[in-house]
Formats: structure tokens, sequence, C-alpha cells
């Protein structure tokens, strides 16, 4: 039987969460994640802002500046990304981003849930520098709450 499984994103990196979430989403379960733009992303920030750039300028070869997919920057769509690249590629894939919602913050609707955490993905593991998911979409460009 399908659950939903309720999410804290404070200080837990993106990529082991995003594949934790990617697997449940193809068990058949449903995915809410709260508080994105507190996560974060592992390395130091001068190599994590230039992939994150280099990424928004993918363009085509054609008309660089005008024609080509223009990526959202805020941070509840990096994690959408994030969860989307790791699915399969295929319809079940695309029937399973349908059950993940992502939120900045916790809505009111979900302020009686309990939220839980993933153990492998804090930020008490890391050795290294990290960035606020919030920081990065801000370099980016994004103008947000």
């Amino acid at each position: 039987m399908p659950e939903t499984m309720y999410l804290d994103g404070t200080r837990m990196r993106l990529g082991r969460v995003a594949s934790v979430v990617a697997k449940q989403l193809i068990a058949g379960d449903s995915v809410i994640i709260v508080n994105v733009e507190k996560m974060v992303v592992s390395g130091s920030r001068a190599s994590v802002l230039s992939k994150y750039a280099r990424w928004m300028g993918l363009r085509t070869f054609k008309n660089p500046e005008d024609v080509g997919p223009k990526q959202h920057r805020g941070p509840d769509r990096l994690i959408h990304y994030a969860v989307k690249d790791m699915l399969p590629k295929s319809p079940t894939g695309k029937t399973a981003l349908k059950r993940l919602k992502v939120y900045m913050g916790v809505p009111d609707e979900l302020k009686s849930k309990t939220l839980q955490k993933i153990d492998e993905a804090d930020v008490k593991y890391l050795r290294g520098g990290y960035l606020y998911l919030e920081e990065i979409s801000r370099s980016l460009g994004w103008v947000g709450q």
C-alpha cells in the first residue's frame, strides 16, 4: 500500500536526499519535502557555483542566446530536477515524479505532520565545505522570498 513520506530538508545533502526520494517514488510511495531552501550541496563555494552556472548556461549550438531550455533557478525546482534526473526516462519515471511535492518553508497544512530526516544525508557527516541551496539559487539570479 502506498505511503506518504514527509521529509524536512533542513541541513540535508541534496544528492543523498534525491537518491533516497527517487527510490521511494519508484517503489510507489508519495514524497513531500519541505524546507528545501535549507538543503545543502557539498563542495567548495567556487566549484559548486561554477558547476551550477555552467548547467544554467547550456543551450543549443544553433543560437545559444535565444534557443534552448531555460532552467528554473528556484531551490524548489533545483531539487525537483535532481530527483527527476535520478528517475528512469520512461512512463514509469514520469508517473513517479508526479508523486513528488516540494515546498519552500512549511505550508500550514503540513505543520501538524511529523517530518522525517534521512540520517545518512545529514551535514554532520561532511568534512568539507557546503553551500545552502538558497544561496546557490540567489547567485544564479533567483529573486525569491
